[in-house]
Formats: structure tokens, C-alpha cells, sequence
């Protein structure tokens, strides 16, 4: 099998719309779970025998693969679902990695096994391998989960990966089961050997992907944090936030105007556990995917998704607001979320607008009554709250 060309720079112009230049793909490799967690927008049951029939095999795992790598990527992130329910993941992982890929696996360590994490220490995935904690406890990291010990397979599996010097960091989510152990599980996290930086947080739970179950929704959406509970969780290192935070708002804030979208989205792409290609993770909306069963990478670069970057909002509101919000950078609000939440691209996300404008008043960018699209001297805003 060859697993690299060798292509003439003259021949392969990654600026050209016939030869597109992939930057990282995410895989799906599954939506079932072994875990049935409180907050989660993707799990199916791990038994569930309708969505395994479903999924792709392993050879068009592998056709896409090789095909990411001749069109430039250099990273392949495998996630879930569990992607370690798969039992070709193995087999998957390594054609990978003799593709020269980088792989960046996501998973909740209970199936990590002596074998797997000895295949891991031999061929390392070159990417520090990311586990979510759900809780420092078996009472809480199962009231998350809702899978009888799991917290016993999941603390396996991270000591079967660090007695090898597998590479791994963690993060977690803010839940009301474990809201409470957070300093606990930063000076446990700071003790593991690949944890460079303390780790991160998921505060905002996204409803289902397939929009598959409202109640569900209703459930995810009763988890989410106040305002003032996201900018505790931000500022938990006062230092450390406002160092990031203005470099960011240096680089990044400014009104975006009516263009839709304004990042990676279709260049970094992701396939679903069926052989759909979305423009990110994100992103499900029927009429922006492109079933790669029945076409190619690069056509789907070349031809589809380029024209997401002509997309054009539409909806009262966002242009009001969205479009002149010079906050627009440091809020979420993003088509991926309108569309989870209001089936639309271009639908602002209430929600997601008060996080921003509280983090704002907090930075001093704008009074306790204002609204950011209302500001037409953000620049100096900007100078004399952050000093630039």
C-alpha cells in the first residue's frame, strides 16, 4: 500500500480551487456511548443496533483517511460518541498513523485496555489524548454518567495509559453533580505529567445533534450556567484570564457585518458516523452536509463548501444586532449554535449574547446598561478598558 506521494509543489498549489488544502478532520467514528451522560447531545446506547448497522465500515473509514492525506492534512481527530467502541478502532488507529497522521483521540478512558494502551506507548498518537472527568468521586462522576462503574473503568484506564507514559490531559464539565470539586480536580489535574496548562471547561451543554428528543433538551438546557456562574468558572485564575482575554480582544473584536461565516468551518471538516461530511462538528443542518459514500473530499472542498463563505444573514435581528455587535469574537454565537437552537443559521442566541455582554461589563467595555451593538467607539473602548 503506498501511504505518501510525493507531489511537486508546481503541481499541488493548495491557493487553486483544484487542489484544496484540507486542515484537520474530525471523524465520528460512532454516536453510541457507553456512557448515558446528563448532558451529552450525540449519545445513543452502546447497544443500539440500528445506529451500528448504520455506521460506516471500516474500508470507507480508511478511503476517506487516505484521501484527507493526499489533500494535506495532517491530523485526524477520532471522536463520539465513544470512538473506542468500535471494534476496528485498532485497525483504524493504525492505518492513521502509517498514513503519517497526527491523531488526536477524544474518549472517556473506560475502554482503555492493557492491549490498546500498550499499541498506544509503541505507535504514540503523536497528540496528547484527551479524557473528560466527570467527577473526582464515584458518586458524582456516575450521577454524570449514569453508568454503574464507570468511574472504577475510567480511573483504569488512565493509570494503564500513564504507567505506559502515554501523553494525556483532562478536562471536564461544570455540572451540578461536581460543581463543587473543581479546586480538587485542578490540583489533581496539575499532578498528571502531559498537564502543561490547567484544564478546561465545558459550560455551555448544546442540545441534540439529530434533534432526535425535546425532552432532552429541555433537561440539557436546565444545566446550563447563569452568567455570572460562566465568568466565575472563567476567572477562577484572575491572572491567567486577563492575559488571554486581552490578547484575544486585541486581535479579534470588531463587528462582522452580515457575513455568516467567518472560520474554519469547510476547511476543517467533519464526518458523521454514516458518511456525511459537515462544514464542523457542529453543524448537521441537512442542506450544508455532503455524503462522502457517494463523492469525494475534494469535491466537497472544491465545489460545496467554499460557498458557505457566500452565505449572507438574513434575519431582522442578527443584522440589528449580531452584525454591528463589536463583541461578536468573544461571544459563541455562531451558525452551528443558531441552528441546534432555532433550526436556523442566523438566529441569535439569547443565552450566548448575556455571556458576552457579562463578560464585557466585567472587562469594562461597556456600562451596565448598554448593549454592544448600540457602541460606535469600541476601538477606544477597547484601549482604555484593556490599555492597548
Amino acid at each position: 500500500m503506498t501511504y505518501v506521494e510525493r507531489v511537486s509543489a508546481a503541481k499541488f498549489n493548495p491557493w487553486t480551487r483544484s487542489s484544496p488544502l484540507l486542515g484537520q478532520l474530525d471523524i465520528e467514528l460512532t454516536e453510541r456511548c457507553n456512557n448515558d451522560c446528563i448532558h451529552c447531545c450525540i449519545n445513543l446506547p452502546a447497544s443500539d443496533g440500528s445506529a451500528h448497522d448504520k455506521e460506516i465500515e471500516t474500508s470507507q473509514v480508511e478511503r476517506i483517511l487516505q484521501e484527507a492525506a493526499s489533500l494535506g492534512a495532517l491530523q485526524v481527530r477520532f471522536t463520539g460518541g465513544e470512538p473506542l467502541l468500535r471494534p476496528d478502532f485498532e485497525e483504524i488507529y493504525l492505518f492513521a498513523r502509517r498514513l503519517g497522521l497526527k491523531v488526536l483521540l477524544f474518549t472517556n478512558a473506560r475502554l482503555i485496555t492493557a492491549r490498546l494502551a500498550d499499541l498506544l506507548a509503541r505507535i504514540p498518537p503523536l497528540v496528547p489524548i484527551e479524557v473528560t472527568v466527570y467527577g473526582m468521586k464515584r458518586e458524582s462522576y456516575e450521577a454524570v454518567s449514569r453508568a454503574r462503574g464507570s468511574f472504577d473503568e475510567f480511573r483504569l484506564g488512565m493509570e494503564l495509559l500513564r504507567h505506559r507514559t502515554v501523553p494525556f490531559v483532562v478536562k471536564s464539565v461544570v455540572l451540578p453533580p461536581n460543581r463543587h470539586e473543581m479546586d480538587i480536580f485542578e490540583k489533581w489535574a496539575a499532578e498528571l505529567p502531559g498537564m502543561q496548562e490547567p484544564p478546561g471547561y465545558t459550560t455551555f451543554f448544546d442540545t441534540r445533534d439529530r434533534k432526535d428528543d425535546r425532552n432532552k433538551d429541555r433537561q440539557i438546557r436546565a444545566l446550563r450556567l447563569s452568567p455570572e456562574e460562566v465568568l466565575t468558572v472563567k476567572t477562577r485564575d484572575p491572572q491567567r484570564y486577563m492575559q488571554g482575554v486581552s490578547e484575544f480582544c486585541r486581535k479579534f473584536l470588531g463587528p462582522p457585518g452580515d457575513k455568516l461565516f467567518d472560520c474554519g468551518a469547510g476547511a476543517a471538516c467533519c464526518v458523521d458516523p454514516y458518511g456525511k461530511l459537515q462544514p464542523c462538528m457542529g453543524l448537521r443542518a441537512p442542506d450544508l452536509t455532503y455524503d462522502l459514500r457517494n463523492g469525494s473530499l475534494a469535491e466537497a472542498l472544491r465545489d460545496v463548501f467554499p460557498l458557505l463563505r457566500e452565505l449572507r444573514a438574513v434575519d431582522s435581528h442578527y443584522l440589528e444586532r449580531c452584525a454591528l455587535c463589536f463583541l461578536k469574537s468573544l461571544c459563541e454565537q455562531c451558525p452551528a449554535k443558531s441552528w441546534r437552537e432555532t433550526g436556523r443559521l442566523d438566529t441569535p442566541v439569547e443565552l450566548l449574547c448575556s455571556y458576552a455582554h457579562a463578560e464585557a461589563r466585567l472587562l469594562g467595555l461597556i456600562g451596565e446598561h448598554e448593549h454592544a451593538w448600540e457602541v460606535r467607539d469600541w476601538r477606544s473602548r477597547i484601549q482604555k478598558a484593556l490599555g492597548f
